[in-house]
């Protein structure tokens, strides 16, 4: 008994301390060499300060910029310590007023677009994080942008083809712009 007692013990010692100590540094190690910028939460910088993650989506709701998905996380919107979609099916009451609130918001700001607004623009994504918008709301926001800012449509428009990022691989997914990324090259035209 006190035999078998000593080797779970030991192997109990062996085991936290590999999976525990070793493995952990060994990861971190690595990550930290091979993938440094991912690892430490592909933070984007402005003026040598971090404004925020290209993974994990902001709010923007002044009309100088692109808007993001709306997002259904609790507290708060946009809530990286709470990803959580929304969960209404399509025939509750709640998801229908979400949607409506989102398009009056949409055509306040911009009351002369008759584009069809892309359904993006005013659905809530399963995290609640998404950094990413579709081209086509990119583009549904370009004029509202370019005219509150002063700039031509053809301006704003070639910013957008600029962080237009494609399929992932080739194949996976939908080509998608960033929209921190997007808003950020916004503040530097002059």
């Amino acid at each position: 008994m006190r035999r078998q007692l000593r080797i779970a013990l030991v192997f109990l010692g062996l085991f936290t301390v590999l999976t525990g100590i070793i493995y952990p540094l060994a990861v971190t190690g690595i990550a930290q060499t091979v993938f440094h910028h991912q690892a430490n939460g592909s933070i984007i910088e402005a003026n040598g300060k971090g404004v925020g993650s290209e993974l994990i989506g902001q709010p923007f709701s002044d009309p100088n910029y692109f808007w993001g998905r709306p997002s259904a996380t609790a507290l708060f919107s946009y809530n990286a310590a709470s990803s959580s979609g929304s969960n209404y099916g399509p025939t509750n009451p709640a998801l229908r007023e979400a949607v409506q609130a989102r398009i009056t918001a949409l055509k306040a700001v911009d009351p002369d677009n008759n584009q069809p607004i892309p359904v993006d623009l005013v659905t809530y994504s399963a995290s609640g994080l998404d950094p990413d918008i579709s081209v086509a709301a990119a583009l549904y926001q370009v004029p509202r942008v370019a005219r509150y800012r002063g700039l031509s449509e053809e301006q704003v428009h070639a910013l957008v083809d600029r962080f237009t990022e494609g399929r992932q691989f080739g194949i996976l997914g939908e080509p998608r712009v960033n929209v921190l990324k997007l808003n950020l090259a916004l503040d530097e035209v002059k």
